[in-house]
């Protein structure tokens, strides 16, 4: 798969944008590729090629081969390169996407920006606030609009971080954006909405899903958000693992974490296990997905998950090494839906969460973690206002 990403530079966002930073260091994690090229191999279904026993034979393949079989492997990249080694076949759109796109001379996407600023619904605002709103969810929805013609899965948008403990406001953000995309007919089926995992978005999610609008949920650092949010029918639902290692390396004092250390496991893999293990044990819709691996290590203890995000020097290294029988790893299948019916739960894992239950499960790494991730988007989000504040009206308005 090869695309263009050049386009004449429009002149209104290169000089308002000059300090923005490169795509490359603002939206890193914001895209989410899956390797396979074929339209059935993206988050809008599990991939239909999967090992039928335990292992496989390894004799005569890469390594980044033998692990597809498991788990839909998703290159932690950006649109803007890698084309041609990992075939992108879904995205996301983000506020560090858009600081992005304003920060590049050249790409396809500084149209759908600037059309958005030309907006004449949004343009016709008197309320400052309202109008930046409007622009904003223009261009997330034109920029989403645009990326779905590019790849055949779903684009999953983000919702704003700002609006994490409001279940109304997200609900209202959604339906706002889902009716921008119904304009550019992208259809429901396509998008996903990508919610911070607060209670109030957890609970967002819940009624949306109810609606037959598929989210995704993020700033998962606990079972108690992984379970609430499989109980409310999130779609997606994704854990950082190596944050939570992170997290355990400089700070003590939580149980869910040193539960898991005393039993001789690292505390992220532990949480995406029992995860995976409770969304299959018992029936919930959801899928899994496992970002912030940081080695190839971590990805062998996962086979078998939904989908597994992973850098690219991992992806590099796997591509470049031939699988044999003799391998420290024997490329098993780690997380299964056999393996999780044995998974035994405590009667304190399985109660229907809510609020308050939720609040007292959380221990002080998902707590932190979720805060830090709030700020940085709720942080990224304001820059998007303040470059589009400066750089409105575009030329010709």
């Amino acid at each position: 798969m090869s695309l263009t990403l050049q386009t004449p530079p429009p002149a209104a966002l290169s000089s308002a944008a000059s300090s923005s930073s490169s795509i490359h260091r603002t939206t890193r994690s914001t895209f989410s590729f899956s390797l396979r090229s074929t339209p059935s191999l993206t988050l809008h279904s599990l991939p239909q090629t999967r090992a039928s026993a335990s292992s496989i034979n390894t004799a005569s393949t890469t390594e980044l081969d033998a692990v597809s079989a498991f788990s839909e492997i998703v290159p932690d990249t950006v649109i803007f390169d890698d084309f041609e080694k990992f075939p992108p076949t879904a995205a996301t759109v983000s506020s560090s996407l858009l600081l992005g796109i304003c920060g590049l001379p050249d790409t396809i996407f500084r149209n759908a920006v600037e059309m958005a600023l030309a907006d004449s619904e949004c343009y016709g605002l008197e309320n400052p606030n309202a109008r930046l709103s409007c622009f904003v969810n223009k261009a997330f929805a034109n920029v989403g609009s645009d990326l779905a013609k590019l790849v055949p899965g779903r684009v999953s948008t983000e919702v704003d971080a700002r609006l994490a403990y409001d279940t109304h406001a997200i609900i209202r953000k959604v339906h706002d954006l889902l009716k921008l995309y119904n304009d550019s007919n992208v259809p429901p089926h396509r998008l996903l909405f990508k919610i911070p995992s607060t209670w109030q978005g957890i609970e967002a999610a819940r009624l949306l899903e109810s609606e037959g609008i598929q989210t995704h949920l993020t700033f998962v650092y606990s079972f108690a958000q992984a379970a609430a949010a499989a109980q409310a029918g999130a779609s997606v639902i994704q854990i950082f693992v190596g944050r939570i290692r992170d997290w355990a390396r400089n700070h003590s004092g939580d149980t869910e974490i040193e539960s898991a250390q005393l039993r001789g496991e690292d505390p992220g893999l532990a949480l995406v296990t029992k995860a995976y293990n409770y969304i299959h044990k018992y029936g919930h819709k959801s899928k899994l997905m496992a970002a912030a691996v940081r080695n190839k290590q971590d990805l062998f203890s996962l086979l078998g998950i939904d989908y597994i995000i992973a850098p690219l020097k991992v992806l590099q290294s796997l591509k470049e090494s031939v699988a044999s029988p003799d391998e420290k790893y024997s490329f098993d299948r780690r997380l299964s839906p056999q393996s999780a019916v044995k998974h035994v739960f405590s009667d304190e894992e399985l109660v229907k969460w809510d609020q308050d239950s939720l609040a007292n499960a959380m221990g002080p790494a998902a707590v932190q973690l979720l805060a830090a991730g709030l700020d940085g988007h709720a942080d990224q989000a304001k820059r998007v206002e303040d470059l589009f504040g400066k750089i409105w009206p575009p030329p010709n308005v």
